[in-house]
């Protein structure tokens, strides 16, 4: 198992643009050769009878179909609007388009 070295972390320290103190990079080397190890482990587990997932569990799509109901009618929808244009809300231009 390949053991990370202090030199390692403070290298990724320096790429990510964190400031690790001394006592740090040693803990840091030791909870990463963990994860590292506990990786290694899994990867001993899954066989080529195992195919590959991105959820443990089968996902099914839960939308429900569409279906028209009753709704307002743009004349109901625009009677609280400010301003209106051809049935629809008028707005301030933003982007100084035309």
């Amino acid at each position: 198992m390949p053991s990370i070295t202090r030199e390692e972390v403070a290298h990724l320290a320096r790429l990510a643009r964190l400031e690790l103190k001394p006592e740090e990079l040693d803990h840091f080397a030791g909870q990463l050769d963990d994860i590292i190890g506990a990786v290694a482990r899994v990867s001993e587990v899954a066989d080529q009878d195992v195919p590959p997932t991105s959820h443990p569990l089968p996902l099914t799509n839960v939308m429900r179909p569409d279906e028209v109901r009753p709704s307002l009618t743009p004349e109901q929808a625009l009677s609280g609007a400010p301003a209106q244009e051809q049935q629809r809300f008028k707005v301030p231009q933003i982007l100084g388009e035309e």
